[in-house]
């Protein structure tokens, strides 16, 4: 495997267990804000942008992988402050900005995933992606009625989760299937 396939396999990996520990947490918690999930909920993007930066640091794809990662440090920095703020607001607050985060930075996800198909194992980030954009849209939808509900992050973080698993799978067969 070349290492820029397995670097970013490790990272997959990384992001898919990063996300179910997440999840879990942040389900257990979703009734209302309380510190652990604000804490969480601002974790998240954070993790995001440091998860960017590494993917920047092995990426060899040329600049269209790499326009797109930059673009995501930009959101992921932007949603941890708008999250640092939200979740003084309440649920709604909350998902508005998670949802505004989900719509753009899944737009980017599947630009970044095209760019990579070469490499293999990316049709897992495009629908990702794609899926995010309109999962960001039900949450903002969602903040506007009154079953706004943080468990629904849990989810999305999850699934997203499974998509970084599905894609590291995939870039390990990738190699061999060539």
């Amino acid at each position: 495997m070349p290492a820029a396939s397995a670097g970013l396999r490790r990272l997959y990996l990384i992001r898919f267990g990063f996300a179910a520990v997440w999840a879990a947490l942040l389900f257990a918690t979703a009734s209302a804000l309380n510190p652990l999930n604000m804490t969480l909920l601002v974790l998240y993007p954070l993790f995001d942008l440091g998860a960017a930066l590494v993917d920047l640091r092995g990426a060899r794809e040329g600049r269209g992988a790499a326009v797109g990662l930059y673009a995501n440090v930009v959101l992921s920095a932007a949603t941890a402050v708008g999250l640092a703020f939200a979740v003084t607001s309440g649920i709604p607050a909350v998902l508005r900005v998670w949802g505004l985060w989900a719509v753009t930075a899944g737009a980017v996800q599947l630009l970044v995933g095209a760019a990579r198909r070469r490499l293999g194992g990316q049709w897992p980030m495009i629908a990702s992606g794609a899926i995010s954009t309109f999962a960001g849209t039900s949450f903002v939808v969602q903040a506007g009625s009154g079953n706004a509900s943080l468990s629904n992050l849990a989810g999305y973080a999850f699934l997203g989760g499974v998509f970084f698993l599905g894609s590291a799978l995939r870039l390990k067969r990738a190699p061999q299937q060539a």
